[in-house]
């Protein structure tokens, strides 16, 4: 059985200039954790301090949402970038969220990889190496933690560089049986049907289990769950999950 505790997290942020792709003034009034752009797939410094500024303003924990650089692709195109210059691009965008957040009398309370890199570092040692060195980098003293999939490179490398490690779950996407997600681009990957999103959270908050794509019930044990804000009527969406978590004893709270 799962702790009964779950944290909420969304991808905000996400817009540049003129265009807005998450409802973030909405969000921000459900979720208990905001990742939040940095630049490289969205995000520009209006919109992160606007995101700082009303995060802090509703108790929500600030996080660093870090990414290939890959605006027109939204991060989410594969790249071989070197670890050491991909390193160097985690601690920038760490560094130029913690001031906005620091500005809006917050802090950057955790770190998240976005995308392609996400989905990289659960299985490239190197690349995962790369985004701790980056999280080191950026420390300034806090060692901040690393929010990502359970069981990931990531995961290993953050743990073995003496960092803390939060699991995160996923109710919107489809899972293999091991434990993994299904590519974005394969038929199933993202489940749109706002019941068994629910159904899937629940689950995941109270069990520790959630149903593979070929019906495999696979254990996941984790500590945050990951609302997209860039899917239709995400807002609406993640007041029902939460709503649905706390009727089922789930108490909903920030890990950081």
């Amino acid at each position: 059985m799962a702790d009964l505790t779950i944290d909420l997290n969304a991808d905000l942020g996400e817009g540049f200039g003129r265009w807005r792709l998450t409802d973030d003034d909405a969000l921000l009034s459900v979720v208990t954790s905001a990742n939040v752009a940095c630049g490289f797939h969205a995000g520009d410094p209006s919109t992160m301090r606007r995101v700082c500024e009303l995060a802090a303003e509703r108790g929500v924990r600030v996080g660093a949402q870090v990414s290939y650089r890959d605006l027109a692709g939204f991060g989410r195109r594969a790249m071989d970038v070197p670890p050491r210059e991909l390193a160097d691009e985690i601690a920038y965008q760490i560094g130029a969220l913690r001031v906005f957040a620091r500005s809006a009398g917050a802090d950057v309370a955790y770190v998240k990889p976005h995308g392609a890199l996400y989905n990289r570092c659960v299985r490239d040692p190197a690349q995962a190496a790369a985004v701790v060195e980056g999280v080191l980098l950026a420390a300034d003293g806090v060692p901040l933690p690393v929010l990502g999939l359970p069981g990931s490179r990531l995961h290993e490398a953050a743990g073995a560089a003496g960092l803390p490690v939060v699991s995160e779950g996923f109710a919107d996407r489809a899972y293999t049986a091991a434990g993994t997600l299904v590519p974005r681009g394969e038929p199933g990957a993202v489940i749109d049907d706002p019941d068994a999103v629910v159904k899937r959270s629940l689950a995941l908050a109270r069990d520790g289990s959630v149903t593979s794509i070929d019906g495999e019930a696979v254990q996941v044990t984790v500590r945050s769950l990951c609302v997209h804000g860039d899917t239709p009527g995400a807002a609406d969406l993640a007041r029902r999950v939460r709503a649905e978590l706390e009727a089922a004893g789930v108490r909903v709270e920030p890990f950081a």
